[in-house]
């Protein structure tokens, strides 16, 4: 199957600045890729280069296995949904719906079933003859897509649309967006600095850090086998604890020392360590830190850690101890005995282990 958005050795500079380096992605039909990073990281002028809104500076571009490098925003056979949705305020729902479409010449019997069809779709029927000023965000929202629905592009495009609505109403859409992709089945390109936005929609994230990829992957693979340093802080909340250790061979495997915020080291075994150098850091994500007796089975170890603090959280409590110098945090059960200032045997999942060089930031394992 031919990719229906390929994009090779990509480059933008603004003059001398280089804003883009070098990106490589292939998506296939059907796939939901989102763009995700901190702010500045160019994941939205990456979309404007698809979109034709920036030219690029090298390389190419193909949608639909199409060169697109030079091509204008019209002729791209896509469909953009901005951030601040860009309705008419003069103009009906409805019309706002169908304006591309009178535009573009398509006849009134067909304007009127797409509309019939998307507005069944997200559920705007009694919206149609409102204003966009007499709508909620949320329902605004749902008119920025019904208009890029309408269009049936070969490639959908979105510019972090929903961090202009409130928790509860993000969460929904959230999941409108998700039910939208499974239901038409459409290929979709999602920008966000939003993690858990990206977790949840993607069935492809690029991790963008000062307008270089640090890692594609499936949700599951940018999660549990982080390329770096950057990708492993940045993805979960709360964040994968990164501990200085020492790695001590011995023949058999290898032990692992991390330092406590009193008495000696605490001492992991891990054979997955072996052949690693000597000062590493090992990654751990505060669910692969338990309880002694809540967690068994082979690679799970445990150790005394001193609990500097105790956050219940509802159905989890984060329980923060110092090791390898830093702060680490363990999401325990809601019924934990940890309380600040006294010793708890926590336990370590090292099946679930990171290993990254400290000089670098790269994945070691």
């Amino acid at each position: 199957m031919a990719p229906i958005l390929e994009i090779q050795t990509l480059f933008k500079n603004y003059g001398s600045t280089e804003i883009l380096k070098d990106i490589n992605i292939a998506i296939e039909p059907g796939d939901f890729l989102v763009l995700v990073g901190p702010s500045g990281c160019g994941k939205s002028t990456l979309l404007n280069c698809i979109a034709g809104l920036e030219p690029i500076t090298g390389g190419s571009l193909h949608i639909g296995g199409k060169d697109m490098t030079h091509v204008s925003p019209k002729d791209r056979d896509i469909a953009m949904v901005f951030q601040s949705y860009a309705l008419y305020p003069t103009m009906s729902v409805a019309k706002n719906i169908t304006f591309g479409m009178k535009v573009r010449g398509v006849d009134a019997a067909t304007q009127d079933r797409k509309l019939a069809e998307v507005a069944n779709q997200l559920q705007i029927e009694p919206l149609l003859q409102r204003r966009p000023g007499q709508l909620s965000g949320g329902q605004r929202q749902r008119v920025a897509m019904g208009r890029a629905l309408v269009r049936d592009p070969k490639l959908f495009l979105f510019d972090e649309p929903l961090s202009n609505l409130d928790a509860k109403l993000r969460v929904e859409m959230r999941s409108e967006i998700k039910k939208l992709h499974q239901t038409l089945g459409a290929t979709m390109v999602y920008v966000t600095h939003d993690q858990i936005e990206a977790m949840t929609l993607a069935t492809k994230i690029v991790v963008m850090k000062g307008g270089v990829i640090q890692q594609i992957g499936t949700p599951a693979e940018i999660y549990n086998t982080p390329a770096n340093l950057f990708v492993a802080d940045f993805m979960g909340s709360p964040a994968m604890n990164l501990i200085p250790a020492k790695v001590m061979q011995n023949g058999g495997g290898a032990r692992i020392e991390i330092s406590r915020g009193q008495g000696g080291p605490i001492v992991l075994h891990d054979p997955k360590a072996e052949g690693l150098p000597e000062d590493v850091i090992l990654g751990l994500r505060p669910e692969d830190i338990a309880e002694a007796g809540f967690r068994a089975g082979e690679g799970v170890q445990e150790a005394e850690c001193l609990v500097d603090m105790v956050e219940p959280a509802g159905a989890d409590t984060y329980v923060v101890s110092e090791l390898g110098g830093k702060q680490i945090t363990a999401r325990m059960h809601a019924e934990t005995s940890a309380s600040a200032g006294s010793s708890l045997t926590f336990a370590f999942d090292l099946n679930k282990v990171s290993y990254f060089a400290p000089e670098t930031g790269d994945r070691l394992n």
